[in-house]
């Protein structure tokens, strides 16, 4: 059987200024460091045979403060970056509101129906998620593994191994900066047995709880 271990990368600078990111970058502020450090306190006994990372600086970071001193294999992987969001990259939530609104809106009522006009669907970003996690599969029939992601990303892989419509996406729990979700695989079966859990970082995400 094989474990996956998956979360989203620390609280981010562009976070807290509510400012859209997808393939765009910005640096982890100390409450997203000291999240990820506590991460990778939880996860110290877990046996990881290797750690997957979105290419975005952001995620790379997460995932080095993680591992901290363990030699475990760091890998990148282009297909588990963000959703592409195009023009909106770098565009403050409210200014993006402003002179998008009905894109916004069907975002976030209709994902299923979404189409941009620069950047991707979500049926485009899902495709493609699934494809490494099928890669992961592949490489590691067995054992454990740690994908650092982003938090759409997430929901559409919760979205997916649960079993429910694209358009009930943003369905609850909101997913963290490191968050855990547990993703366990099987010859007949895949099962989330953990879904954005925050137990390991309960006092910084207590004062800041942002996209």
């Amino acid at each position: 059987m094989l474990t996956i271990y998956i979360t989203r990368h620390g609280q981010t600078e562009w976070n807290v200024q509510s400012r859209m990111q997808g393939w765009a970058d910005s640096s982890l502020t100390a409450s997203g460091v000291v999240a990820a450090t506590q991460l990778g306190k939880r996860l110290q006994d877990v046996p990881l045979d290797a750690v997957y990372s979105s290419t975005s600086g952001r995620t790379m970071h997460t995932a080095q403060l993680i591992l901290g001193k363990r030699t475990i294999p760091l890998i990148r992987k282009e297909d588990l970056r963000e959703i592409n969001v195009g023009e909106w990259q770098g565009m403050l939530s409210s200014d993006i509101e402003r002179d998008f609104a009905e894109d916004v809106k069907t975002y976030y009522e209709q994902p299923s129906q979404f189409q941009p006009t620069s950047g991707e669907s979500f049926y485009m970003l899902k495709e493609r998620i699934l494809r490494a996690v099928e890669e992961i599969v592949t490489a590691h029939p067995n054992g454990h593994v740690l994908i650092v992601t982003h938090g759409v990303v997430k929901k559409c892989l919760i979205n997916h191994f649960n079993g429910a419509e694209l358009d009930s996406l943003w369905d609850p729990p909101f997913i963290h900066g490191t968050s855990l979700t547990m993703l366990e695989i099987d010859t007949d079966r895949r099962e989330l047995t953990l879904i954005g859990d925050m137990s390991h970082a309960e006092e910084v995400e207590g004062t800041v709880r942002v996209q």
